[in-house]
């Protein structure tokens, strides 16, 4: 049976989007196809709906999505009646309901809907749809007191109506306050009740957002810079000197366009980073000469300058007033939703209560939740060494505001700082001796160029490569190189696992792994896997990134290593070692590898199920396992897929991302004494987050690190691995 869960509220500016987000994130880890529905809806694109469907790949037809437009309705129950126009939105609900394993309702939103009794309205759509409810109540600039008796009055009155509610949750409140309300409301109510704060991240627009509302031009600025929040306004007028002491970080200057001394001004702030603005307004129609824009473009490239016909004075008054959305277009935003909700709201408890019956299948959505679920859930420290890079400052801040671990970001301290503030990401950097205040995740950032570590590693790493005649004068100088750094934090136990490779060659990420941490002792090789997330499951495909052609004793040492890694992220470990030959029907030095390997596989490891040598179809798919393999174990539903050499391996797993449309994540390197993972240089922000993830997860299985005042022990010489380019 459906099981649906309508999100609702009692007035508007209640921002309860970031529930409606947080709720289908609970749903979508529990089941494979979750609907949407909104009984009631305004006029034009829907930015929730739209972000939703982006962010969880939904392919519900939009048709479906909304019942009737509230003029429709409205006129509906004038003229016949509230039970007609329940009965038809009851009617388009279960056209979604029946193709859908769960449903997230989104309420009416109490802004010009022309609805009378709205809250009774939304109290028997629910009951109709037979949905449980989640009331928002919003507590922006409200005292506790008043929080508490908005969310008493709202829990009566849905559950006077005969509402099923789940829980209550008060949104938008102010730190003070929250952290009371919180208190007078616990164990009050027969329903958990969550107290979310504000967050002024959310309640910034972007740039984009000022550009939209203002219809203005866009004269300089890139995309990044348009999506910075906008967090203040500052209006020029005084000369520099006065001006400039005015400037706050993220503020919008608005400035008549003929004041060229207070444009450049603000933007070589900027750049000086003392402080980084959102961008600049021109007002009143007018322009500075092209000397002053080339110089402007040169200043501070990427900050958006904008113009607009109007004066300074409409030209506020259209912007006072302008609030953030969470729209597909903001991801960053979601993230810092999510974030929040994730930190205030016990989500398991919630998950409890909707009793969504989780699903057979694995998606990857449900993949990639598992993996920030389970970091979370036992918070490790990951060294990222490519601190400026853009790309890894948008997914440190991810993982920050969802806890998945603590941060440290290799890089000049001034850099960083200033590329994050140019991105407008606020990851709430602690200084060198700061302790974090709270049991929020944290970064610091370290500097290899200066760090007092520096000496230590250049001991450490010239003891290790004595045998290789590196002298202390060259470890000095090598310990310098970010990735070499990193490495050295993760061995000596001041990081639990490292991640790169965003901007870095595999050989350049690796490398120092193989010379410092090495392998472990049951381990021949250094090799790798990707999680292939297809629609309805996930395979381990190995080795597709390191070792260019392994031999019989190493690919069985690759079968094994996976099929571990595999059982670690939860996929049963069914071996297929994969050939052009599927039994004893080839022969060959390329099949005899493979034949080779198996019996190695099942010599060293009888407990595991493996098959091979065998073909791809015949590893996948039950119809011609059973005409080639027929009573197999593994032929037809394998789950780890060991290539014969990476040429084979690295081009099916791009084959198969890109025909199947499967999700791959990874290289998860493995068989090394501690965590490190390379990334590909076109990964994504999310790539990099699930690679995070999956190093902490790793690193949760390995012997708990010493403290970081502690000596790390030196590790027994291994065979050193040469690395690829």
């Amino acid at each position: 049976m459906t099981r649906s869960v309508y999100v609702t509220g009692i007035e508007r500016g209640d921002g309860r989007q970031v529930v409606e987000l947080g709720v289908m994130e609970l749903l979508t880890r529990q089941v494979d196809r979750v609907g949407v529905f909104r009984p009631l809806a305004h006029e034009g694109p829907d930015p929730i709906y739209e972000l939703l469907r982006s962010r969880y790949r939904l392919t519900q037809p939009a048709a479906t999505v909304v019942g009737l437009g509230h003029d429709e309705a409205a006129a509906m129950q004038a003229e016949r009646g509230t039970d007609e126009l329940v009965s038809q939105l009851v009617d388009r609900f279960h056209t979604v309901a029946r193709d859908y394993e769960a449903v997230l309702v989104l309420g009416t939103d109490f802004a010009d809907t022309g609805l009378p009794a709205e809250l009774a309205l939304n109290a028997r759509m629910a009951n109709e749809f037979g949905a449980a409810v989640i009331p928002v109540v919003g507590g922006y600039d409200q005292t506790a007191e008043s929080v508490v008796a908005e969310v008493r009055n709202a829990h009566h009155a849905y559950a006077s109506l005969g509402c099923e509610v789940i829980a209550m949750i008060a949104n938008r409140v102010r730190d003070s306050a929250a952290r009371e309300a919180a208190r007078a409301l616990g164990g009050h109510l027969p329903e958990p009740v969550y107290v979310i704060p504000e967050d002024p991240v959310l309640s910034a627009p972007t740039v984009a957002q000022v550009r939209n509302t203002l219809g203005a031009e866009v004269l300089l600025g890139d995309h990044a810079g348009l999506a910075r929040d906008v967090r203040d306004f500052v209006f020029g007028g005084a000369h520099l000197p006065k001006f400039l002491p005015a400037l706050t970080e993220g503020c919008m200057v608005i400035t008549p366009g003929d004041r060229a001394d207070l444009i450049i001004g603000s933007l070589a702030a900027h750049s000086a980073g003392s402080p980084p603005i959102a961008g600049v307004i021109l007002t009143l129609d007018s322009l500075p000469g092209d000397e002053t824009m080339a110089l402007a473009a040169r200043l501070a490239p990427g900050t958006p300058v904008l113009a607009v016909s109007h004066g300074s004075f409409p030209t506020a008054a259209e912007l006072l007033s302008l609030q953030g959305k969470l729209t597909a277009t903001t991801p960053r935003k979601a993230e810092i939703a999510l974030g929040l909700f994730e930190s205030h709201v016990d989500t398991g408890q919630l998950t409890d209560r909707v009793s969504v019956v989780r699903s057979g299948r694995v998606t990857p959505m449900m993949f990639e939740h598992d993996l920030i679920e389970r970091a979370r859930a036992d918070r490790r420290h990951v060294v990222l060494p490519e601190g400026t890079e853009e790309r890894v400052l948008r997914a440190a801040e991810v993982l920050l505001r969802r806890h998945v671990c603590d941060l440290t970001l290799l890089g000049n301290p001034v850099t960083v700082r200033k590329r994050a503030a140019e991105l407008g990401i606020d990851l709430h950097l602690l200084g060198d001796d700061e302790v974090p205040e709270t049991p929020a995740a944290s970064a610091r950032i370290v500097d290899p160029e200066t760090s007092p570590l520096r000496e230590r590693f250049a001991e450490l790493y010239a003891k290790l490569r004595a045998h290789r005649g590196v002298s202390y004068e060259l470890a000095y100088d090598v310990v310098a190189d970010v990735s070499y750094f990193g490495t050295l934090m993760v061995q000596e136990g001041l990081a639990d696992g490292m991640v790169s490779g965003a901007a870095h060659s595999t050989a350049a990420t690796i490398r120092p792994a193989f010379e410092v941490i090495k392998t472990k002792p049951d381990a021949d090789v250094v090799s790798s896997v990707f999680f292939m997330c297809l629609a309805d499951k996930v395979l381990a495909y190995g080795d597709c990134a390191v070792n260019p052609d392994p031999d019989a004793e190493q690919l069985a040492d690759i079968a094994i290593q996976s099929a571990a890694t595999a059982a670690q992220f939860g996929v049963e470990p069914r071996i297929a070692m994969l050939s052009y030959s599927t039994g004893s029907s080839g022969s060959g030095a390329d099949v005899d590898k493979v034949r080779q390997a198996t019996g190695l596989v099942r010599e060293r490891r009888p407990d595991l199920l493996v098959e091979g040598p065998i073909q791809y179809d015949a590893a996948v798919e039950p119809s011609v396992a059973a005409t080639k393999l027929p009573g197999s174990e593994v032929a037809g539903q394998a789950t780890v897929l060991i290539f014969p050499d990476l040429n084979t391996g690295n081009n099916t797993y791009k084959a198969v991302q890109r025909s199947a449309g499967a999700v791959a994540v990874g290289p998860v390197l493995q068989g090394l004494r501690k965590p490190v993972n390379d990334l590909s240089r076109g990964a994504l922000v999310q790539d990099i987050v699930n690679t995070v993830a999956i190093t902490a997860i790793q690193a949760q299985a390995a012997v708990p690190p010493p403290k970081p005042r502690d000596q790390a022990r030196q590790p027994t010489e291994t065979r050193e691995e040469e690395s690829r380019e």
